[in-house]
């Protein structure tokens, strides 16, 4: 246990080190408010420091967190911080631009909290359970070469470009097309994903004389349907905290945030506690790449079409209480401005 006057010199020196980024000495603490001497002041930087709550420096007299000491901060003594008018306004006057689709309001999301913060940003859409495929076409690029264009009953548009074998001819693809349209447009997703995987494989047994390279081109053109879209925005910051030193690790982060399903797992992490924003403290985070840096995980709900997650990724020395008030309105005016055009979808 740790007394009150411990608990106000921690926050403290955490407050002022994730301000500055300079050891914090019983000097500064008086200044701050601590009413005590700085002979107490220094016993109780060393009592927390045996507590394993802070680091003494080597050049200097002053302490710095320790992981542990952040943990605590965030489970105890952490208050929100008010946003800013200028940053609610910012916010608001991004999401009110016109968006054509979903997926260009998520992604604008995590562009607007990367700007914000100056830390990376990761936005993923509400869950799409509930989406039905309502349109499918294919275009002829060339002889080898085609264009897969996906359309769901929620505004959202896939298109692709796709290789077809030397064995498939235009009239494979015309068949494909109308399979595609008389058996799955219609269908909630998940339903289509059931059929690719039943149905569809002993229909095209029946009308392709090479079934397999069929399935894989059907698995090709509507498997991407069902991925969890998750936008990732100022990867470059991470040039700004923790990893400028050691070039094999950046590029180790930068190979890491170009993979989907690596940071959708990531993302959906916290999915199984009751908690709505969650700060992941380094190792906490679960991939020793990240393991001097802090996550801010946020999940919105739309009323009628699921859930969506905000995140934010920075140094541990983040400035928890601002990132945590910034967090938390701005997953509100994403819901927010989510459920609007839902709306206007529906109407």
């Amino acid at each position: 246990m740790i007394t009150e006057r411990q608990k106000n010199i921690l926050r403290l020196i955490i407050q002022e080190y994730t301000n500055t980024g300079s050891p914090v000495g019983s000097k500064k603490l008086m200044e701050e408010g601590i009413k005590s001497s700085s002979a107490t002041i220094r016993n109780d930087m060393k009592a927390l420091e045996e507590h394993g709550l802070l680091l003494k420096t080597h050049s200097s007299s002053g302490r710095i967190p320790s992981m542990d000491g952040y943990r605590y901060y965030v489970d105890h003594l952490l208050s929100p911080t008010e946003i800013e008018h200028d940053e609610l306004e910012t916010i608001r006057h991004s999401f009110g631009k016109e968006f054509h689709e979903i997926n260009d309001i998520i992604e604008q999301s995590a562009e607007i909290l990367s700007d914000l913060t100056s830390y990376t940003a990761f936005s993923l859409g509400p869950e799409v359970k509930e989406r039905r495929l309502t349109g499918f076409r294919i275009v002829p690029l060339n002889e080898r070469q085609i264009i897969a264009i996906i359309v769901t009953d929620k505004g959202n548009v896939e298109s692709q470009v796709f290789a077809i074998p030397a064995s498939v001819s235009s009239q494979d693809l015309e068949k494909m097309t109308q399979i595609i349209n008389d058996k799955l447009v219609g269908q909630p997703l998940l339903t289509v994903y059931h059929r690719l995987r039943t149905e569809i494989p002993m229909i095209l047994h029946r009308y392709f004389q090479t079934p397999d390279g069929m399935m894989n081109l059907f698995d090709a053109m509507l498997g991407h349907a069902f991925e969890e879209k998750v936008f990732v925005s100022g990867r470059m910051n991470l040039l700004d905290f923790g990893v400028q030193k050691d070039i094999t690790q950046l590029k180790s982060v930068y190979s890491f945030m170009q993979n989907t399903d690596a940071i959708t797992h990531l993302l959906t992490a916290d999915e199984k506690t009751d908690t709505q924003i969650a700060i992941r403290i380094g190792s906490e985070i679960g991939n020793d790449l990240l393991d001097n840096m802090s996550m801010i995980t946020a999940t919105y709900e739309v009323t009628g079409h699921g859930k969506g997650t905000i995140a934010l990724l920075g140094p541990t020395s983040m400035p928890y209480s601002k990132m945590f008030g910034l967090v938390d309105v701005f997953r509100h005016e994403l819901a927010s401005k989510l459920g609007a055009y839902y709306r206007f979808l529906d109407e």
